[in-house]
């Protein structure tokens, strides 16, 4: 069984994890979540630890098997890295290579496998010229972003920055995984 590490960071499309979680499992994917304190704030770990049927990931100092460090064993289990939705602030530290909670941790643990961002953030963030050269840097060593669509925004803004669709997102990380057997 294939696994994949979900990063839920700090936005409104937060709940569109959710989904993505749900038909990754139904799918036959091992699906590890890991929640930033933002994502923690918009979906509770709880509904995708009933999902997945496997426990969330929210505190890099949270040890519950001392033979085992878990950014790095999570790091190493995975055939593939999610981040949906990934906020400024996770492109930023990913670009940058700060490593300061659970997730940006586990993204500086990983090495040869796809890791894929899905922005979802408010057109004027997305556009931000420090956003897209975070969004530049992260392209060069590999990484793949999936591109947000343009849309009616919580904020009341129309723009790009609109988390993907559900559909689209999952499509292109099975995708990935199908070609890798």
């Amino acid at each position: 069984m294939k696994t994949i590490l979900l990063g839920i960071t700090g936005s409104i499309a937060a709940y569109k994890a959710a989904e993505i979680a749900n038909r990754l499992t139904k799918d036959g994917y091992a699906v590890e979540t890991i929640m930033t304190k933002g994502g923690c704030a918009f979906i509770t770990p709880l509904t995708l630890q009933s999902l997945t049927k496997n426990r969330v990931y929210t505190d890099v100092f949270e040890e519950k098997y001392p033979h085992e460090i878990q950014h790095i064993s999570l790091a190493q289990k995975t055939n593939l890295v999610l981040v949906a939705p990934a906020s400024a602030d996770i492109i930023g530290k990913a670009a940058g290579g700060i490593a300061d909670d659970m997730l940006s941790t586990v993204l500086c643990a990983v090495s040869g496998v796809p890791v894929f961002f899905a922005p979802a953030m408010n057109t004027k963030m997305y556009e931000n010229p420090i956003v897209q050269k975070n969004i530049q840097r992260l392209r060069r060593v590999g990484y793949q972003i999936i591109e947000p669509k343009e849309s009616r925004l919580a904020c009341g803004d129309t723009g790009k920055g609109a988390m993907a669709d559900v559909d689209e997102i999952v499509q292109v990380v099975e995708n990935v995984l199908q070609t890798e057997s």
